[in-house]
């Protein structure tokens, strides 16, 4: 899912009785209790958080989101989807190429901010800086992935897009190499440090590390 534009809920009718009535969604017939069943699920499923930056007409643009996922190594290729037909998902949605930065909790401010539509992105005071090939580049904790976007397939009421990596780029090299200025994810001594893990779970950012280990 993309924690900045959430899942849009279908409207459901009742016919003067509690039996419910299906929704179409595209050529489906979906039950209304399974729509809210599904969000439940998939509520309760734990997901790594990302932010994905684009250039566009109108400047730098970017969302958090919890829908990055691995599709293959070789070559390597990811795949997320878009929830939101306008502003920034829009403009992600057409670019031929994107960042998608995966966060660790040294990034919980970034991924409140690209999560909310009304906060001021890219600006002076963010560490974020331009890459040779144009991308907006977030200094960050964890690792950035310049990707061509391959296809975008409709599914449902959002769009799903996979890309092929062609640059990986870990946080130390994003901030040293590419004139961040920022500080965000180093250690007091200036040296960058690996922040544990963020992942998405009833709509709220979790952290894990040592406590969360169940067995080894």
């Amino acid at each position: 899912m993309t924690v900045q534009a959430g899942t849009a809920e279908a409207e459901t009718a009742q016919a003067g009785t509690a039996e419910a009535v299906p929704v179409t969604t595209g050529t489906a017939e979906v039950m209304p209790t399974l729509t809210e069943d599904f969000k439940a699920a998939f509520g309760g499923h734990p997901a790594g958080v990302a932010i994905i930056t684009a250039d566009s007409v109108t400047g730098p643009v970017g969302i958090t989101a919890s829908s990055v996922a691995s599709v293959s190594a070789e070559p390597p290729l990811l795949a997320f989807s878009l929830a939101a037909s306008s502003g920034s998902a829009a403009a992600i949605a057409v670019a031929d190429s994107v960042v998608v930065h995966l966060l660790t909790t040294d990034d919980l401010e970034l991924a409140k901010t690209f999560a909310n539509s009304t906060s001021e992105r890219f600006t002076a005071a963010m560490p974020w800086t331009r890459l040779e090939t144009g991308e907006p580049l977030l200094v960050h904790g964890g690792y950035a992935l310049r990707c061509k976007v391959l296809s975008r397939t409709p599914a449902g009421g959002s769009l799903l897009l996979a890309a092929q990596v062609l640059q990986i780029m870990p946080q130390e090299k994003a901030g040293a190499e590419h004139g961040g200025t920022g500080q965000a994810g180093r250690s007091p001594a200036g040296t960058a440090r690996a922040g544990a893990p963020m992942v998405y779970h009833n709509r709220n950012f979790h952290a894990l590390g040592e406590h969360s280990v169940l067995s080894r």
